[in-house]
């Protein structure tokens, strides 16, 4: 019991705020490569990539509670894909929930980013260990709950571990991950719509198209909206911490 006393004390600890980061250019140039080596290369994607396919699945599902449908379980798979299954009103709800699957890990990328920003990376990290934690209950196959027990072991892991001056590096290069990684599933959905369309009814564009009147083009323009508008943020607050 010592141990999850130790880690409930680190979450804690972890919401008295940390010093906002000021950068150097050479440290971020090497952590903005990092990210790309494991976010680009189809072998360090094919593992991190099941990451931001939780993160996906995740926004559906908190989208999906947050306008009072009931979340029966999701599914993730080893080939990216995933399923939510949930139920409630048509309409609004299901549109939304339907929509907050590939802008998710842009919009948690630019939260972590703007929690180094000001001052608040360590919250960030214990927020982030609860909700990856929390998630299990979500889990309906096995290939998904080894995603979700990695990826909350880990964080919780640096909750623990990481040393006080180097959480704000650890949240920002997580963050910034996110954030390369939903460009690289925008480029790759949109390319469902314009070159490989045998796999178009597989695509979230298409299954908001069924559920409303709007063509999939405009929510592929909406993901597309959302994911550059948390990467611009990002890059302008990440300018703003250079020394």
């Amino acid at each position: 019991m010592e141990i999850i006393d130790r880690w409930w004390q680190a979450v804690l600890a972890g919401f008295g705020g940390t010093e906002p980061l000021v950068l150097a250019p050479w440290p971020v140039l090497g952590l903005l490569a990092l990210c790309v080596l494991l976010t680009v290369p189809r072998a360090t994607w094919r593992i991190f990539g099941l990451y931001v396919t939780f993160v996906h699945e995740l926004g559906h599902a908190f989208a999906a509670l947050a306008t009072g449908r009931f979340v029966h379980g999701l599914k993730i798979r080893l080939d990216h894909s995933g399923e939510l299954v949930s139920s409630g009103k048509p309409g609004f709800s299901a549109v939304f929930s339907g929509f907050w699957g590939y802008p998710a890990p842009a919009a948690v990328g630019l939260g972590l980013v703007a929690s180094t920003y000001f001052g608040h990376a360590s919250a960030a990290l214990s927020i982030g260990a609860l909700v990856l934690l929390g998630s299990l209950v979500f889990l309906r196959n096995w290939a998904g709950i080894a995603v979700a027990l990695c990826s909350a072991l880990a964080a919780q892991l640096l909750v623990l571990y990481t040393p006080a001056q180097a959480m704000g590096w650890v949240v920002l290069g997580l963050g910034l991950m996110l954030l390369v990684g939903s460009v690289r599933d925008l480029f790759k959905v949109i390319g469902v719509h314009t070159r490989r369309r045998e796999l178009v009814s597989s695509s979230d564009a298409y299954i908001l198209a069924t559920r409303s009147w709007l063509p999939a083009w405009f929510w592929l323009l909406g993901f597309t909206v959302v994911v550059g508008g948390s990467v611009v943020l990002s890059g302008w607050m990440l300018a703003g911490m250079l020394a």
